[in-house]
């Protein structure tokens, strides 16, 4: 069973080549919206907080601060309206899934640089 969906993953789902990004980075994703007849595009540009899973169920979660209120967004990897990702920065943190980032305000809710 496992081998007929891996199968059929490998061969109707067409992956795109974006670019490997992780927990702590900032990305913008542009993503395709289609309102009635007509169709555009819409960026979210965000701290990346997780990614999970894997194959053809892999999402990441992005969280960006929009005034005073924290907005999340949860992308699956997979999704035909996604157009491209751009990484504005690499970000050095410890965690997977930075989850802490939540609560952080201020300059508390920096994150360094990954050196290169």
């Amino acid at each position: 069973m496992a081998d007929l969906l891996k199968f059929v993953q490998d061969e109707f789902v067409t992956r795109k080549d974006f670019p490997e990004f992780g927990a702590g980075d900032t990305i913008t994703v542009f993503y395709e919206i289609k309102e009635g007849e007509k169709t555009r595009t819409q960026f979210f540009k965000g701290v990346v907080i997780q990614r999970r899973g894997s194959g053809n169920t892999e999402t990441f979660t992005i969280r960006k601060m929009s005034g005073a209120i924290g907005v999340e967004r949860i992308f699956p990897v997979n999704l035909p309206a996604l157009q491209k990702i751009e990484i504005n920065k690499k970000g050095a943190v410890r965690r997977a899934r930075i989850f802490y980032f939540r609560q952080l305000t201020g300059k508390k809710a920096k994150i360094r640089d990954k050196r290169r």
